[in-house]
């Protein structure tokens, strides 16, 4: 294969809704440049896009697949990206690792949640778009009722570059803008015929044609100069002003196709070759973490950035590289700035879905993978240069905001589900595993339901390892609001040495500046801040020697103990002031654990007495959703105890503003999908603890009341 130089390739995403035909378009554009000799398809389950087995089965794209074509003597590769909100971690990765997006918008359909969430990213990144209009072969397709509603939500940047004559079933023609010309295709797809324009079309080309020339012309002063004067601009001078204007995001330009039969992919393929940038061209520019800007210099000491991996079928272990500096060569050494450990670059790849061609060397800017590395991860750097210290800016990918419980049905599983956990949360940096001490639970966190239920099919389908999802339990806190005091005596006697401790404590809420009590002199005090949060002062006011002083640990530690395993619900408690005033010991049968026992004792008959409350954890939470559909999600955040903060606009969606208890967010994704026809979106960041109302307090007191009771 030949080895492209980085002025030769172009890198895009195809990102957008998840019925808009993505995968079918990557598997026409790879049939056009020849790199495939049939087109398969979705239905029949044969693209090499989607070749994963739940893909197959799913008949939907889960996972980027990188691919290549060719034409016009350049290499395009291409990154095929889910369509749905749950697998935008995939999206942000792909983003990073090209110059320009594709956004594929269904005939039928227009503008869907995965559109929206492509062009949010893509314009956080200053990635620049080019729209291909698809399925105008269908019968529902509507080409201007799409442009309409595309201006309305992108603004005037979007710029007609062809318009189909005969969109619906039996669409074969449409006008070329910046040729000039009527693209007419033969039954199923092919070369097509370029001929005239027909006197039909005459007015409406013309006049689209003068929008589009009037964009081009402002990507170059120059261009502009010569609009002024003469009116118009040539097909190489549109083309420049295009492809400068594609460049800095200010001209959105649209195409038109139907991938299925084949028709205006490869128009849309010489489009791309001669408008968006490659690597050398893109205003886009990848920088080292010391801000330092990388220009794909191939003559520049080698810089790989790996931006995705995966564990493929029978190859193992495969890393996703950008070339972006230098050249990588098979065989070749190169250190990871993770860590300063050499790697191994033993074979490279360059990548057609489920197929992969070996070649001996790639240059900066091209796309490629290579298999077998020890510890290189995503966001990794690798590097000819050793301590060179070079590291490029890591993915910032988004918070997941699903979380779940998860669990072997079989203990003997256990050990492998966890290992497996972990793997898939490597390759797959929008998914996060822990195990919470406090719930004593592990915990699965997801974008989304069908995220983590993606999860959930590998493990029944592949592994053959059953496993359960359930609810997580709430990491809720315990304290008091009122003083209280109580005492304990530990007496234990069996023969020889005995056990005794005796603890009398009066405990307080803990307040920030609060004034300490004055009914028994401290003596002594320590500050303890809490590892789950908040705070645990320990008085020491005993007087006359009634308690060692040796034997404070013993109790603070007993203390400590039944803080971290509440008496309400068995949850951390918090923000309590502990004063030991008085005790007795004895001579001989005095000892730490039976000082420990008393205190620990004292502090939960004291707790029940001094007005115990449930605290639960309160989440700012920002929804973003369309304006029509907000009605209906403010009535559920009121039903989930939110309180609304605030509403901002955002283009034509609202973002509503709400504080909201974690307990009432669980399966929230699933039922905001429902509620706006999966256009609504939304995150999460803990803001602070608050008390539960009485009615709920009651509630979990049972529960844990009856918990207690089946354990025992």
């Amino acid at each position: 294969m030949k080895i492209y130089q980085s002025s030769e390739i172009k890198n895009i995403a195809l990102v957008g809704g998840a019925k808009s035909g993505k995968t079918t378009l990557a598997e026409a554009m790879a049939f056009e440049g020849g790199i495939i000799s049939r087109k398969g398809s979705v239905e029949d389950k044969n693209t090499i896009s989607d070749y994963r087995e739940i893909e197959i089965d799913r008949r939907n794209s889960v996972v980027s697949t990188i691919m290549h074509t060719e034409y016009n003597n350049k290499k395009i590769n291409i990154i095929d990206v889910p369509g749905y909100s749950d697998f935008q971690g995939e999206l942000v990765a792909a983003l990073h690792a090209v110059e320009a997006a594709v956004v594929v918008i269904n005939s039928q359909i227009g503008i869907e949640v995965g559109t929206e969430l492509a062009f949010k990213h893509t314009a956080k990144l200053n990635t620049p778009l080019l729209f291909a209009i698809n399925q105008l072969d269908h019968e529902k397709a509507n080409f201007d009722e799409q442009i309409r509603e595309m201006k309305e939500f992108f603004g005037d940047k979007i710029t007609i570059v062809q318009y189909p004559i005969n969109a619906g079933v039996g669409f074969d023609s449409f006008i070329d803008l910046v040729m000039q010309k009527m693209y007419k295709y033969p039954k199923g797809g092919g070369k097509p015929e370029i001929l005239d324009i027909p006197a039909s079309e005459k007015d409406k080309a013309e006049e689209l044609r003068l929008s589009l020339v009037e964009n081009a012309a402002s990507g170059a002063d120059d261009l502009m100069e010569k609009y002024f004067d003469e009116g118009d601009l040539s097909i190489d001078e549109v083309r420049r002003g295009l492809r400068l204007g594609l460049a800095a995001r200010n001209i959105f330009p649209v195409l038109c196709c139907s991938a299925k039969e084949n028709i205006g992919v490869g128009r849309l393929m010489e489009f791309i070759t001669f408008n968006a940038p490659s690597p050398t061209e893109a205003n886009i520019t990848k920088t080292l973490v010391t801000g330092e800007k990388i220009c794909y210099d191939t003559a520049a000491p080698t810089l790989l950035f790996v931006f995705k991996t995966a564990n493929e079928h029978h190859l193992g272990e495969i890393a996703y590289m950008k070339v972006m500096q230098g050249e990588v060569v098979e065989g070749m050494e190169v250190i990871n700035s993770d860590n300063q450990n050499k790697e191994r670059i033993a074979q490279i790849f360059v990548n057609s879905g489920k197929n992969r061609i070996k070649i001996e060397r790639a240059s900066a800017g091209d796309i490629v993978s290579t298999i077998k590395l020890r510890d290189a991860k995503t966001n990794s750097t690798l590097t000819s240069v050793k301590n060179a210290g070079d590291k490029i800016n890591p993915i910032a990918f988004p918070e997941p905001i699903y979380t779940t419980a998860i669990r072997a049905i079989s203990n003997t599983d256990d050990e492998k589900v966890g290992a497996l956990l972990n793997e898939y949360c490597q390759h797959d940096r929008s998914m996060r595993v822990e195990y919470s001490r406090e719930t004593k639970q592990s915990l699965i966190k997801g974008m989304g339901e069908l995220h983590i239920n993606t999860l959930k099919w590998y493990f029944d389908n592949q592994h053959k390892i059953a496993i359960e999802l359930f609810a997580p339990k709430i990491p809720y806190r315990e304290t008091i609001t009122k003083n209280a005091e109580a005492s304990y005596k530990h007496k234990k006697q069996s023969g020889g040495a005995g056990q005794f401790g005796e603890v009398f404590m009066l405990i307080e809420p803990y307040v920030e500046g609060m004034t300490p009590q004055k009914k028994y002199p401290i003596r002594g005090t320590e500050t303890h801040e809490l590892p789950w949060g908040g705070k645990l002062v320990f008085n020491n006011c005993i007087v006359g020697g009634a308690i060692d002083t040796r034997f404070l640990p013993a109790i603070l530690k007993g203390i400590m103990e039944k803080m971290e395993e509440g008496p309400l619900t068995g949850s951390y408690a918090r923000d309590i002031v502990v004063n030991i005033y008085d005790g007795k010991m004895h001579p001989v049968d005095s000892n730490e654990l039976a000082f420990k026992l008393a205190g620990r004792q004292a502090f939960k008959e004291a707790f029940k007495l001094a007005g115990p409350k449930i605290l639960e954890p309160i989440y700012d939470m920002s929804v973003e959703v369309p304006s029509e559909m907000m009605g209906g999600v403010m009535t559920d955040l009121q039903g989930r105890r939110a309180i609304v903060m605030g509403m901002d606009a955002e283009g034509r969606n609202q973002v509503i503003k709400a504080q909201v208890p974690l307990l009432e967010m669980y399966r929230y994704s699933t039922s905001l999908s429902s509620l706006t026809s999966g256009r609504g979106t939304y995150s999460m960041k803990y803001k602070e603890y608050q008390q539960v109302p009485t009615d709920v307090q009651t509630k979990l007191l049972k529960e844990y009341e009856e918990a207690s009771k089946d354990e025992e």
